[in-house]
């Protein structure tokens, strides 16, 4: 490995033969380079997935009501569904173990104002839990707090939007903002990844909402963040369960799909990762078929090199090179070509999804990339298929006889 009259003989042989040199690591490079930027573009669906559904909890299960469209225990059709504050806590009461965050929410449409500024805002009455089932990060001040539901106090907590539209100066917190009328005290600022249309929402206290609304214990959705260490499956089922203890304590029919909707995602993650599963196996496919491309191009270069140099193998022989040294000298100029093409390939792949970037965003691939793992796992692949695609022709030729090789053509 370490003899320098053989590093002497491989560097002089590729510089005697750039044609070939180029043809050999050429195979490797775009081997490694088609791999990595395949499977850059597959992470970069998934991510796009994953932000997908990262708006909002991921374990979210969200219960509303409407409208019924069948007849049931002598009740009519057509008849509005609504749920209250008893109708949460039975929800969230029910399997407790299974919840891991919760909230009721009760929405209005509101005229808010301050100073000469106004505009209607989704105005949500919510509990303290919302900023974890919306995701939301606190930009100024706080959230809701317990005391504020408890004491129905005339707090509010405003999205980046709002602040933007109405307040153009100076700190949110601690200003009054008039909402249908009423005075209430900014106490914190949050930002949303669901973008613009989260972050002009406005949350206040429920029991406040419900008490402005002339004493009504009304609910208009109840979320549920399911915990994280149920399976998909018995999310869904758990979802089901829901929607049934709720049809029948409002008296809908099991049949009814109007009246009670419960919206799971644990749905849409389980169609999602089964989805996610057939792109990884399709991208792995391809990736791998690549690699197995690149493996086979290089073996058939190196069983060509060796037959191109069976002379010179002949030569070698008669003036007493050993078979072992003969092999030695062409399996070393095999790793080392196939190494510094290797890296090569690596360089271009990782520079190409660098430069790809997120500028395939509007087709659902985000920050493309490939983990090291992977990368290191292809490229000793390669090098250890140039290994052994030289090795193999090149046993063979170091048994032929002296004068068998000479007369070759």
């Amino acid at each position: 490995m370490f003899d320098l009259d053989r590093w002497q003989e491989i560097f002089s042989s590729i510089r005697s033969n750039v044609l070939r040199t180029v043809l050999s690591g050429f195979t490797v490079a775009l081997g490694l380079f088609i791999f990595i930027v395949l499977f850059g573009i597959g992470k970069g669906l998934q991510n796009a997935f994953t932000e997908g559904f990262a708006r909002d909890a991921q374990n979210l299960i969200s219960i509303f009501t409407g409208k019924t469209t069948i007849a049931y225990n002598g009740l009519q059709s057509d008849r509005q569904v609504t749920m209250n504050n008893e109708d949460y806590d039975f929800l969230v009461n029910n399997d407790k173990e299974k919840v891991g965050y919760s909230t009721p929410r009760y929405t209005a449409n509101l005229m808010v104002k301050y100073g000469k500024e106004s505009g209607n805002y989704q105005i949500n009455g919510a509990d303290t839990e919302e900023k974890y089932i919306e995701n939301r990060k606190m930009l100024e001040g706080r959230y809701l707090s317990p005391m504020d539901l408890v004491r129905k106090q005339n707090v509010a907590v405003i999205g980046r939007m709002v602040q933007r539209d109405l307040i153009k100066n100076g700190s949110p917190v601690g200003k009054d903002l008039d909402i249908n009328g009423t005075m209430f005290k900014i106490v914190g600022v949050f930002s949303d990844d669901g973008g613009d249309w989260d972050e002009r929402h406005i949350t206040i206290p429920i029991t406040t909402l419900q008490q402005m609304k002339k004493g009504s214990d009304t609910v208009s959705t109840v979320y549920i963040a399911y915990d994280e260490h149920l399976t998909p499956d018995q999310a869904i089922k758990y979802g089901d369960e829901l929607k049934e203890r709720l049809k029948s304590r409002k008296n809908v029919s099991p049949d009814d799909e109007n009246g009670v909707r419960v919206w799971n995602n644990a749905q849409n993650m389980s169609d999602t990762f089964m989805f996610m599963t057939v792109l990884t196996g399709i991208v792995g496919f391809i990736g791998l078929g690549t690699l197995l491309a690149g493996i086979i191009g290089i073996s058939n270069i190196m069983v060509y090199i060796v037959k191109e140099r069976t002379k010179e193998i002949g030569v070698r022989k008669a003036i007493g090179a050993k078979p072992g040294s003969i092999v030695a000298l062409i399996v070393q100029e095999s790793v080392v070509i196939t190494v510094v093409s290797g890296f090569v390939g690596v360089g271009l792949g990782v520079l190409a999804l660098n430069l790809i970037g997120d500028n395939l965003e509007e087709y659902f691939i985000k920050s493309p990339n490939v983990g090291w793992f992977e990368i290191i796992a292809a490229f000793i692949a390669l090098v250890f298929s140039g290994l052994i695609a030289g090795f193999v022709p090149a046993y063979r030729a170091s048994k032929i006889k002296p004068i068998e090789a000479l007369r070759t053509e």
